[in-house]
This record gives structure tokens, sequence and C-alpha cells, in this order.
């Protein structure tokens, strides 16, 4: 399989702050020497906000409609154009202020089933002085939309913090932990960030993925990984913490908001450690699992019949083991329907999860058990 093109969904509400972050992510990719590329969704007729890029910039624009709603279907032709003719390191995908993450993830995993990418996360930009009027009265669309674009988010970005008062400060760290207890959080004003923390919580565009797959196949057939070239044990997790410098700091960070306030250096030492990058974000909203060979049809269909419930939607193109056809599966609702079918051209075989923070490890752990099974029975 060719290279995965790793892919952000940059999320936010209207003049949230969206653009002043992706330029700060472009510059920091080309000074490692990366080429990003950039969808932009307006839903106008103009793309104001494109004018901000840099012309270098691949970037290819989606105008006059809402990318989570009428022009959905075209985002995964998008993605596909974008990679062939330019092969880009990294996408972001910046969506129009009122568009539903959810609905976005939906279009990029479309284009999981034929491209080798992977959505590494959401980051949604909040307006915090904007979010503090709105939670004041509850009620409204925007509202309901600003909730929803904080709930479906891997890494928060509270911007404008230069408009909250000094005593506002708490409430509106409890209403997104409230709303969000997985996503990363960074204060900020003007977006500045510490970008390659924010980053690393979402595994990063250089991260070690071969070895965390690796380590993941072990841990599904029993074996004991190493952490940090050592052996996994208590002591591994007293390390210190990195030291981010003067940029915004995490409030809290991904999978430890529930945890006591004594667990935060725990919480730091994932941004300090390369080879817990793949982990600093377990519980994701989408997961693609590309196969290595053929699976055992009712071992799949019990993996499916036993998804968590945080996981509602899934699909993909898979080859059995015990059959010679290959099938399409549609899985939502609790329901699951398989349909034969002849793909055109070098389709993988591949699942795709959509949900709501659901643990990646505990799955792709699942389908690497699955998949073992698998080639012991063609051998």
């Amino acid at each position: 399989m060719s290279q995965t093109t790793p892919i952000y969904i940059l999320s936010g509400f209207l003049g949230s702050g969206k653009t002043t972050l992706l330029q700060q992510l472009i510059d920091h990719w080309q000074g490692e020497g990366l080429l990003p590329a950039v969808i932009m969704n307006e839903v106008g007729d103009v793309n104001l906000d494109g004018l901000q890029v840099q012309e270098q910039v691949p970037m290819t624009e989606m105008l006059s409609g809402c990318i989570c709603c009428s022009i959905r279907g075209d985002l995964s032709g998008e993605i596909a154009g974008l990679i062939q003719r330019e092969a880009p390191d990294v996408i972001v995908v910046e969506a129009t202020g009122i568009a539903n993450p959810m609905e976005i993830l939906e279009g990029v995993s479309e284009a999981a089933l034929y491209l080798p990418i992977d959505l590494r996360g959401i980051m949604t930009v909040v307006d915090s002085a904007h979010l503090l009027e709105l939670y004041n009265v509850q009620k409204g669309k925007t509202y309901r939309l600003m909730q929803e674009q904080i709930r479906c988010a891997s890494a928060l970005i509270l911007n404008k913090m230069d408009r909250v008062k000094e005593e506002e400060e708490d409430l509106l760290q409890s209403i997104v932990e409230r709303w969000n207890g997985y996503a990363g959080v960074w204060k900020a004003v003007r977006c500045r960030v510490d970008i390659p923390a924010l980053l690393d919580a979402l595994g990063g565009v250089k991260a070690d993925w071969t070895r965390a797959a690796d380590n993941e196949s072990k841990q599904a057939s029993g074996e004991l990984v190493p952490q940090n070239g050592r052996e996994q044990n208590a002591e591994s997790h007293g390390e210190s913490a990195s030291d981010h410098g003067g940029e915004s700091q995490p409030l809290h960070h991904p999978h430890q908001a529930h945890k006591s306030q004594n667990h935060e250096s725990h919480a730091h030492e994932s941004h300090a450690h390369e080879s817990h990058a793949h982990e600093s974000h377990d519980h994701v909203m989408v997961y693609t699992h590309y196969f290595k060979g053929p699976v055992e049809s009712l071992a799949f269909e019990r993996l499916i019949a036993n998804l968590p419930r945080d996981v509602y939607r899934a699909k993909g193109v898979l080859t059995f083991s015990d059959t010679a056809s290959r099938f399409l599966f549609q899985y939502a609702f609790r329901e699951s329907d398989f349909m034969k079918i002849t793909p055109q051209g070098n389709v993988p075989d591949v699942a795709v999860f959509i949900g709501e923070h659901f643990s990646r490890s505990e799955l792709k752990l699942a389908l690497l058990s699955l998949e073992q099974g698998g080639l012991r029975e063609t051998d």
C-alpha cells in the first residue's frame, strides 16, 4: 500500500480564528520540510479566507454550500484529486463555521475506502467570549451547533482568552470539560499555541505508526511490549514532564480529564516521549483500519455485532478467508449488511468506524486478532 496521508479537520464557529490557526500549522509543517495542502469550504461564492493562504500551498476550494450537507459527496473526490495532483504530506480540511463535524467525518471516511488516508482528528477553535455569552442564554441554533463542534473535537483551542474575565475562566473550563471530557484543551490569544504539542496530542505527521502497529500486533498475540526501550512497568510513568516554553499549555489532556489533578504530570509526559504519540489520544471519532490479509467471516460478524454503542457507523471492503468473494459491508443503528462486490481498480481491504470518543486501541487490537486468525486459516 502506498504512503498514508494524514488528514486533520479544522472546525469552529464563524469568526473563531480557524484560518489564523491554519496559517500557524502551515508555517510549522513547512519549517519541517513538509508539503501541506488545504481543502477550504465556504457557503458563499467567494473564498476570502483562502486569500490568506500562501500561494505555494496547494489548495482546493469548495464553495456555494456547506461541506457537511449540500456538497458533502464532493469531499472524497476533492481529497483524491488533491493527493493525485500534489502528493502532499498532510491535508487540512477547514470547514465553514456552520458545519457539523460529524457530517464531515462521513465525507472523509468515504475517501478512506479507496485511498490510504488517516484522519488524525478534529481541531476545534472556540471563541471563548462568544461561548460564555451563548451559555448564559442556552438556546438557539448557534448555541447547539457550537456545543456539537466542541463535543466532537479531538483538540480544543479556547481562543480570544483576552476577552474572558479571570473569574469566568473556571466556568469556561467546566463547560468544555462537561461537553467533552476527552479532548486536550489549549487556552490562546490569536490562536497562539504550542503547535508541536498540539499535533503531538493528535499523533503528529511523522509519528512512528509502523512501530505503533507492530507493538499493538504484539499485544494482540500476548507479547510484552517495550516502552521507551524498556518493558512496561510502573516505573516507566514516573519521568518528568517536558517544558513547552512560553506557548499556551493544555488545561487537560486527552483521556486524563476524568482523573484527579495528581495525574497531570503523566498527562504532559505524552508530549515528551515520541513512543507515546500513538496513544496520547486513544478516544477517537473515527478509526480507519487497513487489513493485511483476509479475515474469517463469522468472527468479523461477531466483532461487528458486539461493537460498543459509542461506534454507531461503520463501512468497508473485506476479503474473507472462508469464501472467494469480496464484500462491501455497512453498519448503522446496530444493524449490519454484507454485499458481494467486484471492485474496479486497486481497492484495499479496509474498514472505517465512526462514533463518539470510542477507544481506538481496543478496536484495533480486536481487528489485529481477527487478522492473525485469518492468516492462520490460510497457512
